[in-house]
């Protein structure tokens, strides 16, 4: 009997932990909480040391009356437990930047599936997941996942776009590769460089293309709109 129950154990303690609350989820208690309207005023949403999913997530709204700005508030287990008004403002890329929550297609969960692939082809390990959803330079909302090992060492992190999956950058991995080096950068590469340098670019190259593209299928798996996950209830 005791070991049936310690067999069950084992199975039933990994699948809690994949329970954490999703960033979706955690916008909605926000939602309910501060009314719909305030996601309008979405700055960024933040976890750390996900196992794959955060236990916490912190979410800064645009509130121009507050000191810094923002507001903050701080979500576990998919119910808000403290929020606050930091002094100083904790925006996107550009100064009071928000998210158009009707262009996100990617919840944290399918950001995780697409940075796991991604590291799986870069041959990265990791442990752990931290996220940050903002605004990029264009003001679209991209997904940055840091990958962490069981040290909480960061091997690298991805650039995912939230509208439409697309893998835009990685650190750490593909030696740094970037959708401006896959698409400008072959043919010059190819003509200025050769022996075992150039062999080495256009491989990294050629396996960062390959891994863009199988992102891409697997986001048409994992995508999920954030207008209708909202509107469903």
């Amino acid at each position: 009997m005791w070991k049936s129950l310690v067999l069950s154990l084992l199975f039933i303690t990994p699948a809690l932990a994949q329970e954490q609350a999703t960033a979706y989820e955690a916008l909605r208690a926000v939602g309910m909480q501060f009314g719909r309207g305030a996601l309008n005023h979405l700055v960024s949403i933040t976890g750390v040391e996900g196992n794959p999913q955060p236990e916490t997530w912190k979410i800064t709204l645009e509130n121009p009356s507050a000191p810094g700005g923002v507001r903050e508030v701080q979500v576990t287990g998919g119910r808000i437990d403290s929020e606050r008004t930091p002094s100083r403002s904790i925006a996107g890329s550009t100064e009071g930047a928000t998210i158009n929550t009707s262009r996100l297609n990617l919840d944290s969960s399918g950001a995780f599936a697409v940075a796991s692939h991604t590291a799986e082809k870069s041959h990265t390990r990791f442990a752990t997941a931290s996220y940050t959803l903002r605004t990029d330079e264009r003001g679209e909302p991209v997904w940055i996942v840091t990958l962490a090992n069981k040290s909480s060492h960061p091997v690298g992190t991805i650039y995912v776009g939230a509208s439409r999956g697309t893998v835009t950058r990685t650190e750490g991995m593909f030696a740094g590769a970037t959708m401006e080096d896959v698409e400008t950068g072959e043919d010059r590469d190819n003509a200025d460089e050769g022996g075992i340098i150039g062999t080495a670019k256009a491989r990294i190259r050629h396996t960062f293309h390959r891994t863009q593209e199988e992102a891409r299928g697997m986001f048409e798996r994992v995508k999920r709109s954030f207008s209708d996950f909202i509107n469903r209830d």
